[in-house]
């Protein structure tokens, strides 16, 4: 019997009963905590043979606290909280759930620019306190829209919104120009992309900044910027700066620098509460989302204890 260790909160919280099927394998399934403080998960890592993991860190010391440890398997896509050389140096591979939450993502994103194009949590805000006000948005079908980042959920949100029929364009620089026009898209380069859209949706990996003062001094007035990517892609000070000045109309996402620590975001302003919408990290939180990742995380985990490949193994 095999010991999986899970600190992903919604692990096996959908509609599969993913911990049966682990039982059902041979295996028996242990909870851990999602932050992965190293004091608590210390006697866990003991006796895991396999981690599905959640978002927290996944360190050199980490691993050396697991001697049995024969897979990390990330639920979700990013790797950015593992330490993927020490997991190397060790032999564990490292695997994550490619496209688990693709499509709960692209509805989130095409949520969020209806919510800025037409206030709506404004809206709903300002008739709790009793003011009826009318105030004019923006057709999503009318704009041109710049998605960043043409992957799984990049070209999921361009599926989106041909129902729409915003005209739509695409950055990637890792696809070629005929690649993004068969996802029915517009190949544009990023500086191209952010003067010419109206609504410009972020997609890409994090480690980068994409947003900064001197990229939002391009931008077409009344742009709107949509973030369900990561929080340093780009610079908040300079966009609540460009909302302030109206340079930039408004500014949705599903993440701050620091998030549940991130009460001090200068985009979390009172006075930018009206162009400004921020979700507590929902894009991926879909019952189907949740039970593609924990699906995909625990057959890469039973993969490995059975002796063969990982299914999804990150490079």
């Amino acid at each position: 019997m095999g010991v999986i260790l899970a600190t992903s909160r919604s692990f096996s919280d959908g509609d599969l009963d993913l911990v049966s099927r682990a039982e059902s394998a041979g295996h028996v399934v242990v909870r851990g905590p999602a932050h992965h403080d190293l004091a608590e998960l210390r006697p866990l890592l003991r006796d895991a043979d396999a981690w599905i993991a959640g978002t927290g860190p996944v360190t050199a010391e980490h691993l050396a606290a697991a001697p049995r440890l024969a897979v990390i398997a990330r639920y979700g896509v990013g790797t950015e909280a593992v330490d993927l050389a020490a997991a190397r140096s060790r032999g564990i591979p490292v695997t994550n759930t490619p496209g688990a939450n693709a499509d709960a993502v692209a509805d989130h994103a095409v949520g969020l620019m209806l919510a800025a194009l037409r206030g709506i949590a404004d809206g709903d805000r300002r008739v709790r306190a009793g003011d009826w006000a009318v105030r004019r948005g923006r057709e999503l079908g009318a704009a041109t829209v710049g998605i960043v980042g043409f992957g799984r959920i990049g070209q999921g949100v361009a599926k989106r919104l041909s129902g729409f029929g915003s005209r739509i364009l695409a950055s990637d620089p890792f696809l070629p120009d005929d690649a993004v026009r068969a996802a029915g898209a517009e190949p544009a380069t990023l500086d191209a992309l952010f003067r010419t859209a109206d609504v410009i949706t972020l997609h890409a990996p994090g480690g980068q900044r994409l947003v900064d003062a001197e990229r939002l001094a391009t931008i077409r007035p009344g742009a709107v910027i949509v973030n369900t990517a990561r929080p340093d892609l780009v610079d908040e000070a300079a966009l609540a700066t460009a909302l302030r000045t109206g340079g930039l109309a408004a500014y949705a996402a599903d993440t701050l620098d620091g998030d549940t620590a991130a009460s001090a975001s200068p985009l979390l302003a009172a006075d930018l509460g009206d162009r400004v919408t921020v979700t507590p990290h929902l894009g991926a939180q879909t019952t189907q989302a949740v039970d593609n990742m924990g699906r995909m995380a625990l057959d890469n985990a039973l993969a490995v204890l059975r002796g063969e490949g990982p299914i999804h193994p990150v490079r």
